[in-house]
């Protein structure tokens, strides 16, 4: 059982930048690719970015391309969701996830089998 914490969410003006956090249980982090996704209210889950086991191969979804940045830090279990010119678009609940089988392009909420519970983020206009 792996178990991942978010953190680093918070309000911010648009065009401001925030980093997330997400740290997990395991020891064997670095057997995982890890997705960051995100919900709106309303709205269904989403893809938002992945990085691979090794932190090597990246893939981000158009509407963050240029803005947002993954990357992980195995020796510290944690991977980062760097967060810049965001936008009012950008306000949804963030979930990182990690999965055993998949990959960077790993963009279907199905292919995880462990989430965290969630942070906020919010981009007021």
């Amino acid at each position: 059982q792996v178990q991942l914490v978010e953190s680093g969410g918070g309000l911010v003006q648009a065009g401001g930048s925030l980093r997330l956090s997400c740290a997990a249980s395991t020891r064997t982090f670095s057997t995982y690719a890890v997705g960051w996704f995100r919900q709106a209210p309303g709205m269904e889950r989403e893809f938002v970015t992945a990085v691979s086991r090794g932190g090597i191969s990246t893939y981000y979804a158009e509407s963050v391309k240029g803005r947002f940045t993954i990357s992980r830090d195995n020796a510290k279990n944690t991977v980062y969701l760097q967060m810049n010119s965001l936008k009012p678009e950008d306000t949804a609940v963030y979930y990182c996830a990690a999965t055993a089988g998949g990959s960077s392009r790993s963009v279907q909420a199905a292919e995880y089998d462990y989430w965290g519970q969630g942070t906020q983020v919010t981009v007021s206009s």
